[in-house]
């Protein structure tokens, strides 16, 4: 059923920016004002994944959480490059526009490849790094969602039935009591139809399993740039029960930034921010206060 966003206000208070890019208007939220933290959604999510982070930080940062175009309350254009190089060039435009520099970069699931994508281009402007159950470098995707990449069925599944927005609901968050009516119905209010699922699909179908891809190509890039950061302040909040960013992923990380302070969360899965928010936002907080 299609909600309208009003439906939603309560969870989701924040007042709508947009910045045509290429013909398209993308969708951000801007809210607060001192030092900056932009945070980087992943799919299948929008910035509704960050609400209570924003509400958290907004009263002493300028929090700034884009939709990716295809997603949340962005256009959805049907025919559309739907590539990682592509999301990186948007938010670029948007950083560029909002003269974004030295900023925190806050990252969830495909927000690691885009955020990293971007920092590998400018690390100048990044300040500080928060991480939460995502990668920039390549790793094997779990089977369910090797599925959705099959021709035609994947469309079938991702587009037609929304089984990809709607087994996140079930199977990112591990305590299914906080995937309250309201909560699943902001999840899945952008993605009502087969039409506004395309970038849903669009995600699965550029994950890098072959090094004639481009974004496979592009992902060994942003990976070796990683090295660069290990400077900055860093902090890891990870969902033990993840299925798809599991421990593997964690130990990627750490490897390339031993330095990182690493909560682990051994009761919260791959929506961490769902399953552990009251957790992680006063150490949020603390680590963002003390490196300021």
């Amino acid at each position: 059923m299609k909600h309208s966003l009003e439906s939603i206000r309560g969870l989701y208070p924040f007042q709508s920016h947009y910045l045509t890019i290429g013909g398209q208007r993308m969708h951000y939220v801007d809210e607060g004002t001192g030092p900056t933290v932009v945070m980087l959604h992943g799919n299948p999510t929008w910035s509704f994944y960050f609400r209570n982070a924003i509400k958290a930080l907004a009263g002493d940062y300028r929090v700034i959480a884009p939709d990716h175009i295809g997603c949340g309350l962005s256009e959805k254009p049907q025919i559309y490059p739907y590539t990682l190089k592509q999301h990186i060039d948007n938010f670029e435009k948007l950083a560029d526009h909002l003269e974004l520099d030295a900023f925190t970069l806050m990252v969830h699931d495909w927000g690691g490849a885009i955020g990293f994508g971007f920092a590998a281009r400018h690390p100048e402007r990044i300040r500080r790094l928060v991480v939460l159950n995502t990668a920039a470098f390549r790793g094997a995707a779990p089977r369910r969602i090797r599925f959705c990449r099959i021709p035609y069925v994947g469309a079938l599944a991702v587009r037609t039935f929304n089984g990809f927005a709607r087994g996140a609901i079930r199977l990112a968050c591990h305590k299914h009591e906080r995937m309250t009516r309201e909560v699943r119905r902001g999840y899945l209010l952008p993605y009502h139809s087969y039409r506004s699922r395309v970038a849903v699909h669009g995600f699965v179908r550029d994950i890098p399993t072959h090094p004639m891809q481009p974004t496979y190509r592009l992902m060994d890039e942003i990976s070796a740039s990683l090295g660069q950061f290990r400077d900055r302040p860093m902090t890891i909040f990870w969902g033990m029960r993840d299925f798809c960013f599991n421990e593997t992923f964690l130990d990627r990380w750490i490897e390339y930034f031993p330095d990182a302070a690493v909560h682990r969360f051994e009761d919260a899965g791959h929506y961490v921010l769902e399953d552990a928010h009251e957790l992680i936002l006063p150490a949020l907080r603390k680590f963002l206060d003390e490196t300021s």
